[in-house]
């Protein structure tokens, strides 16, 4: 299939700017955990960039419930794949810029994904604990694909406990200086930094955007 007619099917790859690959986004309002913390006050969701700025145009948001609205599509993971395999040459590929898990099953078919592409890097953050923790039970996280637990809240632990139960990474936001993600200093842009793919690393703090 060519590209137009895969995008067609399971909707465009989004493009972040800081990012130094392709990306799939969903509403970051599909959140579940996420919209939960919404008003919580010190949470990392409360000041959630994919909530702002270029995030609300009204073109944007229609690509994000469009994207959303596919993840059922009953070729997804095949289709995605093939997409994938065709626009994105860095080797690297990043799982909700906006947006989360909302299924066992959306992450099975994550995984699924990366099992097709084994020469593709993947990253993809979460706070939904309790599907990784499902999905875990029954299945394995390829090697190619990073998870990393979120934090809930500004300047708080990460989720190291249930990361090294589930034998994952993490990740953190940070008010103050004590960050470790250098894009802040770069133009906000990733650059040579690939921190966020990379297993060996068991935690990245980003200052708050």
């Amino acid at each position: 299939m060519k590209i137009k007619e895969l995008e067609s099917a399971v909707g465009t790859l989004s493009a972040p700017s800081k990012m130094p690959c392709y990306s799939f986004s969903i509403p970051a309002k599909r959140c579940i955990t996420g919209m939960k913390l919404r008003n919580v006050k010190g949470s990392i969701c409360s000041s959630c960039y994919a909530l702002k700025g270029r995030y609300v145009f009204d073109n944007v948001q229609n690509a994000l419930e469009n994207r959303f609205q596919k993840l059922n599509h009953s070729n997804w993971v095949q289709l995605m794949a093939q997409l994938i395999a065709k626009k994105e040459k860095s080797g690297f590929f990043r799982w909700h810029d906006s947006g989360d898990l909302q299924s066992v099953v959306h992450l099975h078919k994550i995984c699924e994904v990366a099992k097709m592409l084994p020469n593709i890097k993947f990253w993809l953050p979460t706070r939904e604990f309790s599907i990784v923790s499902k999905y875990k039970k029954l299945h394995h996280i390829p090697d190619n694909l990073t998870i990393r637990l979120s934090g809930l809240m500004f300047d708080g632990p990460a989720p190291i406990g249930v990361a090294k139960r589930l034998g994952l990474t993490t990740s953190g936001a940070s008010t103050g200086k004590d960050f470790s993600c250098p894009s802040s200093k770069q133009g906000g842009k990733c650059l040579d930094c690939r921190a966020c793919w990379d297993k060996s690393i068991d935690n990245v703090d980003y200052k708050k955007h």
